[in-house]
C-alpha cells in the first residue's frame, strides 16, 4: 500500500515538473538567487528519461531539464537533475544514490553522442525535492560520509558530489506566502495535508494565485489534476469526479472538504468513545478480579460468614458461596 501511495505522489509531481514554468518556479523560488540570475529559462528543454542502472533496483523516470547559463561572457548548457524523494523516512544513502544517478546520466550522454570524453562533460545541478514529515538530516555531499577524515594527502582522491536540497516542510506559511507561485501553493497544500482547516486555507490561497496567473486556464488544469491525485492519496471523502476546475469548482470543493472534516471528526469521536468504553470494561474486569482475590483470602481465614464477606467486598452472597464450594474442591 505504501509503495502505491508513493507512486501516486511521484506521478503527480512528475507531471508538474514536466512543465517548464514549474521548473522555473522551483529554481527562482527555492534555490539560491545567484543560480536563477544566470539562467535563461526560455531555453529550458526537457530530457527526462530512464537513466538508472539496476544498482539500486529502481525503475523510474528521472526529471531532467537543460537550461542555458551565461557565466563570465560564456553561455553553456547546464542539466538540472531533479530527484523527487517522497519516502516516509530520510534516506541517508542519498549522496551515494545521487553520485550513481549522475554517473549513469553522464554515461547516457556519452553513449548517445551528446558529448564525448574529448569535449568534456556538461555541468549538472542535482536537486533533491523532499516532502516527508521528518526533517531531512542526511549528508548533502558524499565526501562528508567518509569517516574518519582521511589524511591530507588522500583527501584530494576522495569523491565529491553535492546536491541541492529543497525540504518542503522547512518552509513556514509566512515564507511560502512570500512566493506567490503555483508551486509555493502546492507546497502549502502538502504541508497542511494533516490539518483540515489549514488545507482549506491553502486551497483558497492557490486558487487566488491561479486566478492572478496570466495563463490561468492552463495552470488551473495542471493544478487541478495534481490536487485530485493528492486528495486521492490522502483518502479524502471528496467527489473527485466532479472536480474539473479548481477555480470554477472551488465552492463545491470547499463544501466537500468541510464534509470530509466533519466525517473525520465524527469518526474520531466514535473512536474515542469506543476506546473509553473498552478501558471501562477492562477496569471493571480488573476490579472484579481484585474483589474475587480478596474473597479467596477471606475464605482462607475461615472466620467470616458469606454474608459478612459479601458486605465487605460488594460481591453477591451466592457468588461467594459458589467460590467457597470451588475452593473446597
Amino acid at each position: 500500500m505504501a509503495d502505491t501511495t508513493h507512486k501516486q505522489h511521484d506521478t503527480g509531481y512528475k507531471e508538474l515538473f514536466s512543465y517548464p514554468e514549474f521548473v522555473q518556479q522551483l529554481i527562482e523560488g527555492f534555490a539560491p538567487a545567484e543560480m536563477a540570475e544566470l539562467m535563461d529559462f526560455s531555453t529550458l528543454k526537457n530530457h527526462s528519461g530512464n537513466y538508472i542502472t539496476p544498482l539500486f533496483e529502481e525503475k523510474f523516470e528521472d526529471v531532467v531539464w537543460s537550461v542555458e547559463v551565461t557565466w563570465q561572457g560564456v553561455t553553456q548548457q547546464v542539466f538540472l537533475y531533479i530527484l523527487l524523494e517522497f519516502q516516509s523516512r530520510v534516506d541517508r544513502t542519498m549522496p551515494i544514490r545521487l553520485m550513481h544517478y549522475v554517473a549513469c546520466f553522464y554515461d547516457h550522454l556519452l553513449k548517445n553522442g551528446t558529448t564525448t570524453p574529448h569535449k568534456g562533460l556538461p555541468p549538472v545541478l542535482p536537486i533533491v525535492l523532499y516532502n516527508g514529515s521528518e526533517r531531512w538530516t542526511a549528508r548533502q555531499d558524499i565526501y562528508d560520509m567518509v569517516h574518519p577524515e582521511p589524511p591530507a594527502f588522500l583527501q584530494v582522491y576522495q569523491p565529491h558530489l553535492r546536491y541541492y536540497l529543497v525540504d518542503e516542510g522547512r518552509y513556514t506559511d509566512e515564507e511560502l506566502n512570500l512566493r506567490q507561485t503555483p508551486l509555493s501553493g502546492v507546497f502549502s497544500i502538502e504541508n497542511a495535508s494533516m490539518d483540515r482547516k489549514g488545507l482549506q486555507q491553502a486551497v483558497d490561497r492557490i486558487v487566488a494565485i491561479i486566478q492572478a496567473d496570466p495563463h490561468k486556464e492552463r495552470i488551473d488544469k495542471i493544478i487541478t489534476r495534481w490536487l485530485k491525485r493528492h486528495l486521492q492519496r490522502l483518502g479524502a471523502e471528496v467527489n473527485l469526479d466532479q472536480l474539473n476546475s479548481l477555480v470554477e469548482d472551488k465552492d463545491m470543493l470547499a463544501e466537500n472538504l468541510e464534509n470530509w472534516a466533519q466525517q473525520e471528526r465524527r469518526e474520531e469521536r466514535e473512536k474515542v468513545l469506543q476506546e473509553t468504553e473498552q478501558r471501562l470494561r477492562e477496569a471493571e474486569k480488573r476490579a472484579l478480579e481484585e474483589k474475587r482475590e480478596t474473597v479467596r483470602h477471606l475464605l482462607a481465614f475461615g472466620v467470616l460468614s458469606d454474608e459478612q464477606i459479601a458486605e465487605a467486598t460488594g460481591l453477591a452472597v451466592d457468588e461467594i458461596a459458589k467460590m467457597r464450594i470451588e475452593d473446597k474442591h
